[in-house]
């Protein structure tokens, strides 16, 4: 269950369902019966109330409604229009449930142990206002578990933002597949537990829409690792060279050891000679070069990536030194200092890059080099990888990847731990050493958020920066012991 569908995708995979013999109400209770599942495995028989919106949503909610009660529980159900208003399969469950439909306001709520939010799903097209908006404080004012199907009420199920107001779950049981509302902040967050549940939507159907939204796992990109073979050298597993700063050291360092942690064969600094001592002492391994060879090193094809832009600083020549390399159409990282020196000038870099590619803004650095480019983070990522024609990382809790054909992937990984100085240059470090051992960017960008979202969430409390290229050799050491034998 990778794939991420679009509401629309998803209305399209219930379709093509119905289409081929599974009756829409045989979905709707498949979809009710999960629910009271997943509620039914974690909490005993109480008082139980169940909010139905005017959709299919609230059709969902009639099922519920019924399995509870018949599994013992004490359930009142609240509905947000007149029966006779529902259509379809939620009219049919409205029919099958023989307790009492009462009007949706708080007093329902009264007496409530446990609530089942149903009142409007991923497709939400309005803003939650007036008596809902009120019902929805006063929900999330109480302390009882709450349960959101499909996604939680306020929530758009395309983007994750919120529509007003919104309820904050404990659980949300969704259907199929993930929305990407369910991963994008702050829907992420409002969601709690995410469960995903099989309604008898084939895989098939799913396929056949063809999505291009994943969740960032091991299984989108695990084909594309370029392992070292046993007759293999040093130089076949790329020479990365990382641009570094006169004075700002200590990032390109961190680029350094995650480079090399992450399989780069060869890794030289290069910089001022001033600082060349300084990055010499970091590591024997590591070699140096001064910044006034920077050509001639691209010359040599063994160099066959390049890391840019922590540390280096912003201005004319920070601008003069990447157009100088993306001439050379090396696989190449673009982050930090090297997406704000061009934020005056962004189609300068874009019309600069032909090569493999990749830029990691974080947002106020995104927002500089794609001031118009607006919207939800998937959106905003997607159009900013069309038009520069590189991969686009967007850095954060929810970090989205994005390749100029249009793919895209969220890390799903909650590892808050991250928020720490010096951590985006290790991915960025992550990054470059996969590519220069011949890893497809995107492939390499997503790999590596999901290396260091791993790291980050294996180490916890307490994580520096410099303790995620040590934790590297455990993470693929693991995705080695993975691979069939």
């Amino acid at each position: 269950m990778l794939e991420i569908l679009t509401t629309e995708q998803m209305y399209d995979a219930d379709r093509k369902t119905i289409e081929a013999g599974t009756p829409g109400d045989v979905l709707m209770e498949n979809a009710g019966t999960a629910v009271v599942d997943e509620i039914t495995s974690r909490w005993s028989p109480r008082s139980a109330t169940v909010l139905c919106g005017p959709g299919n949503n609230g059709g969902d909610g009639f099922v519920i409604a019924r399995l509870l009660r018949n599994a013992g529980w004490s359930v009142r159900l609240g509905l947000l229009c007149d029966v006779d208003k529902l259509t379809g399969d939620a009219a049919l469950n409205a029919k099958r449930w023989d307790g009492a439909v009462e009007r949706l306001s708080p007093a329902l709520l009264v007496g409530a142990e446990l609530i089942v939010d149903c009142l409007f799903g991923a497709g939400l097209a309005r803003v939650i206002d007036g008596e809902i908006a009120d019902l929805v404080h006063t929900v999330n004012a109480g302390n009882v578990p709450l349960i959101a199907v499909d996604v939680p009420t306020g929530v758009d199920g395309n983007t994750g933002e919120i529509r007003g107001v919104a309820i904050k779950a404990n659980l949300t049981v969704t259907f199929c597949r993930a929305k990407p509302g369910h991963y994008l902040l702050p829907g992420r967050v409002l969601c709690g537990e995410l469960v995903i549940r099989d309604i008898g939507i084939a895989d098939q159907t799913v396929r056949d829409i063809r999505p291009t939204l994943m969740r960032n796992d091991p299984a989108c990109w695990r084909a594309g690792i370029h392992w070292p073979d046993l007759d293999g050298h040093k130089y076949h597993r790329g020479h990365l060279l990382a641009v570094g700063g006169a004075t700002m050291t200590g990032a390109t360092r961190l680029v350094a050891r995650a480079a090399r942690r992450v399989g780069a064969g060869l890794l030289t600094v290069v910089a001022e000679p001033a600082a060349l001592p300084v990055y010499a002492s970091d590591s024997p391994g590591i070699m140096t070069a001064p910044i006034a060879n920077l050509d001639e090193l691209l010359k040599d094809c063994r160099h066959n990536a390049v890391v840019i832009g922590p540390g280096f600083g912003i201005g004319d020549e920070t601008r003069s030194r990447i157009i100088q390399l993306l001439h050379y159409c090396r696989c190449t990282v673009l982050d930090a200092d090297a997406l704000t020196s061009f934020s005056e000038q962004p189609s300068t870099l874009f019309f600069a890059i032909q090569g493999p590619t990749v830029l990691t803004p974080h947002e106020g650095e995104f927002a500089r080099l794609f001031p118009d480019i607006e919207g939800d983070k998937l959106t905003r990522a997607r159009a900013a990888a069309k038009r520069s024609g590189a991969t686009v990382l967007i850095k954060g809790a929810d970090t989205v990847i994005a390749a100029p054909d249009g793919r895209a992937a969220i890390s799903v990984i909650n590892a808050p731990w991250l928020a720490t100085a010096g951590s985006g240059d290790v991915l960025s470090g992550i990054i470059g050493g996969l590519m220069a051992q011949g890893m497809d960017m995107f492939d390499a960008a997503c790999m590596a958020v999901w290396l260091h979202a791993r790291a980050g969430a294996d180490i916890g409390p307490g994580l520096i920066a410099e303790d995620i290229p040590k934790h590297l050799p455990v993470l693929l050491g693991e995705l080695w012991r993975s691979l069939p034998k």
